[in-house]
């Protein structure tokens, strides 16, 4: 039995032209910026839960459908991490142009500490969500049949007939809310908003090479080279059940937390029955956690 949510007024999206691609864009409330970073396959509607709040709660939220993603343009390009970093460099420098708190879920979360690694005027904190440690997965990283195969694998995506097949197994609604119950820790977030959300931007034609582009590119910076350079205060929250960013990869954080000596100053909490979304499965916890601690900080 599916549970629906009840319905929300919905986001006002404005369109911003970045080097010649629209780019799908919100923005709710006043005061202190905040930017919202979506993870792989998301959108701006996966923070529908998130936005009124954060706002309510003094901040000017932002958001935006990362190139390539929900109703943003999917340009046929080779897409990295440091394409959306640029994307976002120059947003902030168009449109808010004053430090934010930064939150990503995901690969958003690799964002956040991209954005305050190299651009540390540009953040006061972050907060990630189950964090990714990379945009893919390495291959020294893999366990030893995978590392075997992945080469072969990614050969195969990149072929003209392969690729597609494999993107359309995917992609599908039953596909998508198979792929939700398996990280997703509270099953009753699993709506069928949520699986039209994600299926409908898959409908496009662009949206294959997109995908293909993301599994078989560049895993991108990893968390561990970019820690050192951080001195803004990071909040950490861990959905436990997450099968795709498990609680043993978020180690370097909680080491991080247990140190009061350490920089960047870690606070590190483990959310329970809940996977990889933490943000999307449990806005009631997940929304005062980030209001609370931004005000702590300010307080402090």
């Amino acid at each position: 039995m599916t549970t629906q949510v009840p319905t929300r007024p919905p986001l006002e999206i404005k369109t911003w032209i970045w080097r010649g691609h629209q780019i799908k864009y919100t923005v709710k409330g006043t005061g202190q910026p905040m930017v919202l970073i979506h993870g792989f396959g998301a959108c701006i509607g996966h923070w529908r839960k998130n936005i009124p709040e954060l706002a309510e709660a003094g901040y000017q939220v932002w958001s935006l459908d990362l190139l390539g993603f929900g109703d943003s343009d999917m340009p046929a390009i080779d897409y990295t991490l440091e394409v959306w970093q640029d994307l976002f460099k120059d947003f902030w420098e168009e449109f808010i142009q004053e430090p934010a708190v930064w939150v990503g879920n995901s690969i958003g979360g690799l964002l956040v500490l991209m954005m305050l690694a190299d651009h540390p005027h540009m953040g006061t904190s972050g907060v990630l969500l189950n964090s990714a440690g990379s945009m893919n997965i390495r291959r020294e990283e893999a366990i030893l049949p995978l590392r075997i195969v992945m080469g072969p694998m990614r050969m195969m995506m990149r072929s003209k007939l392969f690729g597609p097949f494999f993107f359309n197994q995917v992609r599908g609604k039953r596909a998508i809310r198979n792929s939700l119950s398996q990280i997703y820790g509270n099953k009753e977030a699993i709506t069928d908003e949520l699986v039209d959300m994600l299926h409908n931007p898959s409908c496009r034609e662009e949206a294959c090479q997109v995908f293909l582009s993301v599994l078989t590119g560049p895993p991108g910076p990893r968390p561990t080279e970019l820690l050192p350079r951080i001195k803004q205060p990071l909040l950490l929250l861990w959905g436990e059940d997450d099968p795709w960013a498990a609680l043993r990869t978020a180690k370097v954080y909680r080491d991080l937390s247990e140190d009061p000596n350490a920089e960047p100053k870690v606070t590190f909490e483990i959310i329970a029955k809940t996977g990889h979304c933490p943000h999307d499965e449990r806005p009631d916890v997940i929304n005062p956690m980030i209001i609370n601690w931004l005000k702590n900080l300010q307080a402090a």
